[in-house]
């Protein structure tokens, strides 16, 4: 079987179901695990080249929805009439069904639901702990900073800030994806910031771009020195692998209530 993946969360779902044997190519982006970095690719994400796409003869496109703009790229798989599946996860639980939903694709029910049971058996235990926290951990995330972008409820961070013992600030908005002011940020008086800039590695990222804004001061996470630049792969992607952010994220804001992180994935045991 050979299968195109259109961007990274949907290659790490193809590596947790083991099929990255048969995947022939991925988007530019993709880069997990690291052996897809040998993989041909097909472009970035919100402008893939359909036709080195199509001139590998799939037998199944992965696409998504993911971000605004991949629209396109469903738009002409259809158009080409190319064998694909569409995955618009903005949940955990989405995230849980996305699994499933491609392992059915692929044959891969039992290895799939194995997997989903793991994966809500760990979100379940950090629910448990977070719920023994007194005073919640209000969290700024930011996506991009100019302008700036940050998750808004119906996204998987505002759930995973729960779980770490959080709450996201800017959650009481229902959208995914909020464009906003840093004026608002200002307002929500968030205790951290929690820097995620998509597509843009640690090495690149500045906690003092943060410090530098108007009014910076009048925040708690700036003034307690609370601004940390995260891996954006382990919080800006739908996939697993936000586990291993949660990991990470919950003793960074309760380390008496959550176990140290060791950077070892819950599900696949390394």
């Amino acid at each position: 079987m050979k299968i195109v993946s259109l961007c990274p969360s949907n290659t790490e779902l193809l590596a947790y179901l083991g099929r990255l044997g048969d995947v022939v190519a991925v988007d530019d982006s993709s880069d997990w695990p690291p052996e897809v970095k040998q993989l041909p690719n097909v472009g970035p994400d919100l402008h893939i080249d359909m036709d080195r796409v199509e001139a590998l003869k799939p037998d199944l496109v992965v696409a998504s929805l993911s971000v605004p703009g991949m629209e396109r790229n469903v738009e002409e798989l259809k158009r080409r009439g190319l064998p694909h599946l569409v995955l618009a996860p903005n949940s955990l639980e989405d995230i849980a069904n996305d699994l499933l939903q491609l392992g059915e694709a692929l044959g891969e029910t039992k290895k799939a639901a194995d997997l989903v049971r793991r994966y809500r058996a760990f979100l379940s235990e950090y629910r448990e702990r977070a719920a023994t926290v007194a005073e919640p951990a209000r969290l700024y995330w930011e996506w991009w900073p100019r302008p700036i972008f940050t998750p808004g409820g119906a996204n998987w961070l505002s759930e995973l800030s729960e779980l770490a013992g959080g709450r996201n600030v800017f959650a009481d908005l229902p959208e995914a994806s909020v464009q906003t002011e840093w004026e608002d940020v200002v307002a929500r008086n968030p205790s951290h910031v929690l820097l995620v800039w998509v597509g843009v590695q640690t090495k690149n990222m500045n906690a003092n771009a943060v410090i530098a804004r108007p009014h910076a001061d009048k925040t708690e996470a700036v003034r307690a020195g609370r601004i940390h630049v995260l891996e954006e792969a382990l919080y800006c992607r739908p996939s697993p692998r936000l586990l291993v952010g949660l990991k990470k994220l919950a003793p960074l804001l309760h380390p008496a209530l959550f176990p140290p992180a060791d950077g070892s994935d819950p599900l696949l045991g390394r």
